[in-house]
């Protein structure tokens, strides 16, 4: 914790500052004896902690209070002051003020009081942490969701759901996205840990998948050449001239046609799941 202590007393400043800085746990970053300098210092030191004397000249702690919660909201105040005057008070805590120390100083109370404030920022830290950490983590789950569903789709446009291989893509392109991997990076004894088939298997199953969708997705240039799905998937999937010789294979009953790359094939799967819906 980081602490600012204002105080027109010297003596109060000193004091303070010995009892906070006596354990080595702590830091008082600066203090000054007058409101009007402790608002500009305090913005530049940005302290976790602020003791503030309630009545002092040019500027008092209430007001020093209310000119500096709403630049810095997440700022504790500590009210120091030997006035008991309960409107006065009142009027501090609806400040935002979290405690009263009385004077003359005892140090039981200072470490009390200090010990407790200190606590609660810590407790409220660790839970925004955690708020964030738990936020970050089901963006990223929503994200994996989507993005295995616009796989899904697209794989089911090409007519290739169902086919072991096409079951061996999705698992790859799921382990690609989650570790921002290219296809080309992801080494063999990956692909066997995360299948459990040896590698050559794997990319046999997996070609013979990728055959079939250029295969359906040329038989739908031949139907209609300016289907959306052909005009978005076909260049972006597989190579152009690939789907040609393809469409031209299927129109002549050839037994050769295009040739599929792999590479290409996941690439564009990630691409597609990087674009926006």
């Amino acid at each position: 914790m980081k602490y600012y202590i204002v105080d027109d007393d010297k003596n109060i400043v000193r004091i303070l500052t010995s009892i906070i800085e006596e354990n080595g746990e702590a830091e008082v970053v600066g203090s000054s004896y007058e409101g009007e300098t402790a608002f500009h210092e305090i913005l530049l030191s940005k302290p976790d902690i602020v003791l503030a004397d309630l009545l002092m000249p040019v500027m008092d702690g209430t007001t020093l209070v209310k000119r500096l919660k709403p630049l810095m909201p997440n700022l504790c105040f500590i009210m120091i002051s030997q006035v008991l005057d309960h409107d006065l008070r009142a009027e501090a805590y609806e400040a935002g003020i979290e405690f009263f120390i009385g004077k003359p100083i005892n140090k039981i109370e200072v470490r009390n009081v200090v010990l407790k404030v200190a606590e609660r920022i810590e407790m409220e830290q660790t839970l925004n942490h955690i708020k964030r950490l738990f936020k970050n983590e089901t963006q990223t789950i929503q994200k994996e969701e989507q993005d295995i569903l616009k796989i899904k789709h697209i794989l089911g446009m090409l007519g290739m759901l169902g086919e072991k291989g096409t079951n061996d893509i999705l698992t790859i392109c799921i382990y690609l996205l989650a570790n921002n991997k290219s296809v080309s990076e992801c080494e063999d004894n990956e692909i066997q840990s995360l299948i459990g088939d040896s590698p050559q298997m794997v990319k046999q199953r997996i070609r013979r998948a990728i055959k079939g969708g250029l295969t359906n997705i040329a038989s739908l240039g031949i139907e209609d050449y300016s289907n959306e799905f052909f005009q978005t998937h076909a260049g972006v999937l597989f190579d152009f001239a690939s789907v040609r010789a393809e469409m031209d294979a299927l129109s002549r009953n050839a037994s050769t046609g295009g040739k599929i790359s792999v590479n290409k094939f996941f690439e564009g799967l990630l691409l597609m799941c990087s674009k926006d819906e």
